[in-house]
């Protein structure tokens, strides 16, 4: 029986290449659905520190803050980006106090948002990545999702006054 090694040979290479394709689909799809829920979670933390700012500029900094805030949780999506920069940019502007709770919760979901930010441009570079393959392009195997997009914002992170050393 000669004949049956190159049936069996031809077998385990049509399992092996469907197996690679099967895994590479589940790949494609579970990067992006991450991505998603890393765009989802971005959101959230963006609206939370925004809310925060809005509340802190309400009790203590006036109205450019506050201002930047209502802007950045009302914004549309096309004007989302310039929103969140423009309230970076304010919130660097004032000196906040970490022992003060409006400014802690200011600098916590600053944080936060940082964090979220990471996690959101790493998956999106995945998925891209993923995206960019011959077979994931040839088979079109990312066609049911909308292709991911960076959010480009500065670094939310804020400075903290340095600790001065009595003397």
């Amino acid at each position: 029986m000669p004949g049956m090694w190159w049936v069996v040979g031809a077998v385990a290479s049509v399992v092996l290449v469907a197996a690679y394709l099967i895994w590479t689909a589940s790949r494609v799809e579970r990067l992006h659905l991450r991505a998603e829920s890393a765009a989802r979670a971005l959101d959230a933390h963006l609206l939370r520190r925004a809310a925060a700012a809005a509340v802190l500029a309400e009790q203590r900094y006036g109205v450019e803050l506050y201002a930047a805030a209502r802007i950045a949780l009302d914004a549309a999506p096309e004007e989302r980006e310039a929103a969140e920069n423009d309230l970076t940019r304010q919130l660097r502007a004032v000196r906040l106090d970490p022992a003060d709770p409006a400014c802690e919760a200011v600098i916590a979901a600053s944080r936060r948002l940082a964090l979220a930010r990471q996690v959101h441009t790493d998956l999106v570079r995945d998925a891209l990545t993923a995206r960019r393959r011959v077979l994931v392009r040839l088979l079109r195997m990312a066609r049911r999702h909308d292709r991911p997009r960076y959010f480009d914002v500065d670094d939310p992170t804020l400075a903290l006054p340095a600790d001065v050393p009595a003397g």
